[in-house]
């Protein structure tokens, strides 16, 4: 039981975080980036990327440690399922931002504003990037709302 007054806040703040991240960049920033012209959405997602880059990972990572670590001391096969369910998402997620927006992150970090490939209009990540983040908070949302449903009937049981 004190695995799980342990785990069980950590976990929730590290979903909650990352679906917060990612809800602003749906909302906010990936409109944004859209609207941008070219050079402007260059220097923007390098500036942005910088910043959640570092956040996003750590936030995910921890929640699933502690979602597997919760799965593992869990009182009843209901409530281990559940958070294991919540670790299968949060992976998902993490497949999808390595395999998908991680790439394009690294790429524009690499990318002159002054100087675009001549076949920009073919390559333009955004609309791709976009959707792919769309995918990974969707799943991050998921993994958030078991977990909240997890946690209150944990609380109903005790």
């Amino acid at each position: 039981m004190e695995a799980l007054r342990i785990l069980l806040p950590v976990a929730l703040l590290g979903n909650g975080l990352a679906a917060g991240g990612l809800m602003i960049a749906v909302l906010g920033g990936a409109p944004l980036l859209l609207s941008l012209p070219t050079e402007r959405y260059v220097v923007t997602h390098q500036f942005m990327a910088t910043r959640f880059d570092p956040f996003m990972p750590a936030c995910m990572v921890a929640a699933l440690i502690c979602d597997v670590g919760l799965a593992l001391v869990t009182g009843t096969a209901l409530t281990a399922a559940l958070f294991g369910l919540c670790a299968l998402l949060l992976v998902g997620a993490m497949v999808v931002s390595l395999a998908k927006n991680v790439p394009i992150n690294r790429w524009i970090a690499t990318v002159d504003p002054q100087a675009l490939p001549d076949n920009w209009t073919e390559i333009d990540p955004r609309v791709r990037w976009s959707n792919w983040n769309r995918v990974r908070t969707a799943l991050v949302l998921a993994a958030l709302a078991v977990l909240v449903l997890n946690t209150g009937l944990l609380l109903h049981a005790n």
